[in-house]
């Protein structure tokens, strides 16, 4: 990958999905606070699941994206924050231990990174790769709960950390686009982990939540609690499985059923208004028929009904089922049909709301909006780690590897977190 770059005051986030490429640019006030400037949304021609499948495609989405959002921010992007996700993302959780020999016993901040170094030694295939190291407490001297330990004193300090991995040829293709692109890499966050930190409020990591970002060809579940990112799962499934469904039950071309789904969709089948319809193209083109929205949602329902169950399976995988007092929060493009919150609690028997990117300045009625959530918390991961001690504002990607610079990243994580 290559070196550092300049002084930059422009900050820029890459989500690459199956239906879409989202690109952001954003600009940092002295007092770290994040201005999006910039946005631009492509369709996304290579990918499936997370997946590339065709390089060429992705690269010309990747740019058409870039190229909307530069002209909006009237910036120059270099590189990019990017988001992983897709089938071949995993991750648990694993201790790192180290002893504290200096005669002060202060622990410092290089005693962290070495903790965080300890927890990533562990046995993967050789054909998985570590993504992302998320720590989530502390222990020192078998006291546990610690947010940040530096200054305090002990003999031992361990730490808790969520290990995201995933297929090395997955991130290395999706890198390699970004790269032919145009563009240098400045860190790589798990989807899910981005879109918490977009939509999760503080009480509901508190109790423990479940974040899930319906994307078109998957949706990224991620499990969080008072110590932050507990679990991360993918699910094969999506929002394009409720336009298959709508494409093949009206017998209308896929692009057409999108449209359906947005214009006249409702995920719950008692709110659709059995007397009002919509005009569907035939699968030739040359007529329409009358459809009622009852029918259109009495399609959507069940696979809406399937998607919570297959959440439920993947809240039960974490080991957190009947665990989640702050539910569920649902984001991604399909989370703004209608009448899915209410799908969901039904399915559930949890709270489900919606969850909408808050806390962000600049283009804030453009990027409140659930399918910009893994977007805006790529932006506020680059922030991160731009305020991880790097006054000049120049992004750290000095050491080796695609994830260089992951310990000065997870330092600025910390601190901004708790």
């Amino acid at each position: 990958m290559p070196g550092a770059r300049g002084k930059q005051e422009v900050i820029a986030a890459l989500d690459i999905g199956s239906t879409k490429v989202c690109a952001l640019v954003a600009q940092l006030s002295d007092d770290m606070e994040v201005d999006i400037t910039g946005y631009g949304v492509a369709p996304s021609y290579g990918m499936r699941r997370g997946a590339v499948v065709d390089v060429e495609g992705t690269v010309r989405a990747i740019r058409e994206a870039i190229q909307k959002a530069e002209d909006m921010a009237q910036a120059r992007v270099h590189s990019v924050t990017l988001s992983v996700a897709g089938t071949h993302v995993q991750s648990f959780n694993n201790r790192g231990v180290i002893g504290i020999t200096r005669e002060d016993r202060e622990i410092t901040e290089e005693d962290v990174e070495r903790a965080l170094e300890a927890a990533r030694v562990l046995s993967i295939p050789p054909d998985r790769e570590i993504i992302q190291v998320v720590p989530r407490e502390f222990i020192v001297d078998g006291a546990d709960g610690i947010r940040y330990p530096v200054g305090m004193v002990g003999n031992r300090l361990e730490v808790e950390a969520n290990i995201v991995t995933g297929s090395t040829t997955s991130v290395e293709n999706i890198s390699r686009c970004v790269s032919k692109a145009g563009l240098e890499v400045d860190a790589i966050i798990l989807a899910g982990l981005a879109s918490g930190e977009a939509v999760l409020h503080e009480a509901e990591k508190e109790l423990g939540v479940a974040v899930a970002d319906i994307g078109g060809g998957t949706t990224d579940v991620g499990i969080f609690d008072f110590c932050g990112l507990w679990y991360a799962g993918v699910i094969p499934v999506g929002g394009d499985y409720i336009t298959n469904d709508l494409a093949v039950g009206l017998r209308t071309p896929l692009a057409q059923a999108e449209k359906v789904k947005i214009q006249d969709g409702v995920a719950l089948a008692d709110m659709a208004n059995p007397e009002e319809f919509a005009e569907v193209p035939d699968v030739g083109g040359s007529r329409t028929h009358r459809v009622s929205r009852r029918s259109i949602a009495e399609i959507i329902q069940p696979r809406v009904e399937e998607l919570f169950v297959l959440i439920m399976k993947e809240i039960a995988r974490s080991g957190r089922e009947g665990m989640l007092p702050g539910g569920i929060v649902v984001t991604g493009g399909t989370a703004a049909l209608r009448g899915l919150p209410e799908v969901g609690q039904e399915e559930t028997g949890l709270p489900v709301r919606v969850g909408l990117p808050e806390g962000q300045g600049g283009l804030t009625e453009l990027v409140r909006d659930p399918s910009m959530a893994c977007a805006v918390g790529l932006i506020r991961c680059a922030a991160q780690n731009l305020s991880a001690g790097h006054g000049d504002g120049q992004v750290e990607s000095g050491l080796p590897g695609l994830f260089g610079g992951f310990l000065a990243k997870l330092r600025g994580w910390i601190k901004q977190s708790y």
